[in-house]
């Protein structure tokens, strides 16, 4: 696993290199002690989940509020997908900052967002499926979104004819939003 810190402090892109013959392939997708050795502290994954998406489906930008919030660690097992995650923490630098990356089988690159983001992706391929460890328990009560066109955000989110649930169509603007981090 290599390690490599982004622009926005906390998240990081985690590279993972794949041996391949003639059978197929392995790789080593997670390692704990390699893990908190860079991110610098414990970290317990309590959940985990699947999402799979026909193309164009874009998800999120979703997140839960303290004491909930959810770090994740996302990769893509299978197709493509163009991940996004938004810095919601107010007292930081980079707030209101977006990443965004690609994540597929093929590059076998994951992302782990801290809690404090918002997150969603762009499913780029026919039935990608997303794979995520998740810090903390889902939540009901704790869940929330942001708008995932938010014109203040300005994510180009790299598809012309979204597919977009009812509810991430009518999340709250990034203008009017209140962190709760």
């Amino acid at each position: 696993m290599i390690f490599h810190a982004t622009e926005i402090e906390g998240l990081v892109v985690i590279e993972t290199k794949k041996f391949s013959d003639e059978r197929g392939y392995f790789f080593e997708s997670f390692h704990q002690e390699k893990f908190e050795a860079y991110i610098g502290r414990k970290v317990s994954f309590l959940q985990e989940n699947e999402s799979l998406s026909k193309k164009n489906v874009v998800r999120g930008l979703h997140f839960q509020k303290p004491p909930f919030a959810q770090g994740k660690l996302v990769r893509v097992p299978y197709g493509k997908v163009l991940d996004i995650a938004v810095d919601i923490r107010k007292n930081s630098t980079t707030y209101g900052a977006v990443f965004q990356i690609e994540l597929s089988q093929d590059n076998g690159k994951q992302l782990w967002i801290p809690e404090g983001f918002a997150h969603g992706f762009a499913s780029l391929e026919e039935n990608s499926l997303l794979s995520y460890k998740c810090t903390n328990y889902y939540n009901k009560e704790s869940e929330d979104a942001l708008q995932w066109n938010d014109k203040e955000l300005s994510i180009d989110w790299g598809i012309i004819n979204p597919i977009v649930s009812e509810k991430d169509s009518t999340a709250q603007s990034f203008t009017t939003f209140n962190t709760p981090f």
